[in-house]
């Protein structure tokens, strides 16, 4: 398969995955990607009720005949398992047990279990995609439930990856939806991105930056297509989710491919938030948060700058102790008060500090509103796209009331130390006014 520049781009900067296919009918290709990256290997399938039937066993056979020692199988009862840590032990002590490679065949769940469980055995691994649900096949670090609360354990990503787009365009369309949307966030992170640039508090890598926006929106381009999943509007799809995790490689970081809407996706996690008894998936969850960051972005842009009362904000910038006060009324009666207080404290920012930034604001204004429209998507045109594939638009469709919503506009900005729009929010004393336009219109309504 011939591979476009920019995803070749993006497998020379990995520094992690060094081989991956893409394409249609190539799961019979597996035994040689597996040979080229592990020679003379053994392998162990991972795989769950579900995509054992749908690629596992076929990828069992073709590793067989090929003349790779195949060792049996894991395969999780369930056909959804969680991605809790008492699974990933059981998978540990399964590949501990055999001298061979894992290859996670499934999608977000089973990657990031095999992801830690290799890891802990100082394994490298590979990865069958099976759906487009999320960026995580090429991205480092697992997202994994432990002791209550879902945290994010540092672990290599997949040594190889197949993505065989037969197998991922016949997924449910509602793994499709959560996977565009995703990718949609990456628009919303890259305007946060442009913001820490701009005002110096986080330079923009101009690789990763190549690498995630380059081709982004025209990955996005065809949602409709995405949900009756037509070959020619999955296979950018794809391309660009692996190019998120590929540009995290390179950065060593998340900055990339994440922003203001993934730290509401973290606090509802964090907050233990379920949906009709389940934790809706990241993907609808940053879908929603990105429209609602491209609304307040669009307030943002409405405001004019120039007429910012500096000493007015120095005024009411709090002190760090009486910030620290804030979050303790606020997490209080949660299990990551510290979170809040060491992520919100190692932003925090001297009345001096700010001054310079908000005058610094003011100067490079102009030039950073042209930079930041051309980056971000009318909210419209997000909403219709969002729609189109299948993916919640309003925090209510997935169990967060509207006042809840607007809380959390507040209580993300302290569980991440990232600097992102609600950053500049809080430091020119603005968000309450934004937020107030944004629901006085109902604009986070469907």
């Amino acid at each position: 398969m011939h591979m476009k520049p920019n995803l070749e781009l993006a497998i020379s900067s990995a520094r992690e995955t060094k081989e991956v296919m893409i394409g249609s009918d190539i799961l019979k290709d597996t035994p040689y990607l597996f040979k080229k990256a592990f020679p003379g290997k053994n392998a162990i399938i991972i795989a769950d009720a579900i995509t054992w039937k749908i690629a596992g066993e076929e990828v069992f056979g073709y590793l067989s005949n090929s003349g790779i020692i195949v060792e049996p199988s894991f395969i999780f009862g369930e056909a959804k398992p969680y991605a809790e840590f008492e699974n990933v032990v059981k998978l540990e002590e399964a590949i501990k047990a055999v001298d061979a490679i894992p290859i996670a065949v499934g999608s977000g769940t089973l990657n990031d279990l095999t992801k830690l469980a290799a890891a802990r055995n100082n394994r490298p691994y590979m990865c069958v995609a099976t759906a487009a649900s999320m960026d995580g096949y090429s991205a480092f670090g697992a997202s994994i439930t432990f002791e209550g609360s879902k945290q994010t354990f540092n672990c290599p990503a997949p040594t190889a990856i197949l993505a065989d787009i037969e197998i991922i365009r016949n997924a449910p369309s509602i793994m499709t939806a959560s996977g565009y949307a995703d990718l949609y966030a990456k628009i919303t992170a890259g305007a946060d991105w442009i913001l820490a640039d701009a005002l110096g508090v986080e330079s923009i890598d101009s690789t990763a930056w190549s690498i995630v926006q380059d081709g982004l929106k025209d990955a996005l381009a065809d949602p409709s297509g995405a949900k009756a999943g037509k070959e020619q509007a999955i296979s950018p799809l794809v391309e660009g989710l692996l190019l998120g995790g590929f540009a995290m490689q390179w950065a060593k970081s998340s900055r990339p491919a994440s922003g203001a809407e993934h730290q509401f996706s973290h606090l509802w996690n964090m907050e233990h938030h379920l949906h009709n008894g389940e934790t809706p998936s990241h993907g609808f969850q940053v879908g929603i948060a990105t429209l609602a960051i491209t609304l307040l972005y669009e307030s943002m842009l409405r405001t004019s700058f120039d007429d910012l009362n500096i000493e007015s904000c120095l005024e009411k910038w709090p002190e760090w102790n009486e910030l620290e006060s804030v979050a303790h009324g606020l997490f209080r009666e949660t299990d990551f008060l510290d979170t809040a207080i060491n992520q919100s404290k190692q932003k925090y920012i001297t009345k001096d500090e700010l001054s310079v930034q908000l005058k610094k604001l003011q100067f490079i204004w102009p030039n950073l509103k042209t930079r930041l429209l051309g980056q971000l998507v009318p909210s419209q045109k997000v909403r219709e796209n969002l729609m189109a594939v299948g993916a919640p638009v309003s925090s209510e469709q997935i169990g967060i009331s509207l006042s809840r919503m607007r809380n959390s506009f507040v209580r993300a900005w302290f569980i991440r130390s990232r600097f992102t729009i609600l950053d500049l929010g809080m430091r020119t004393g603005y968000l309450g006014k934004w937020l107030d336009e944004l629901y006085d219109m109902n604009e986070l309504k469907t």
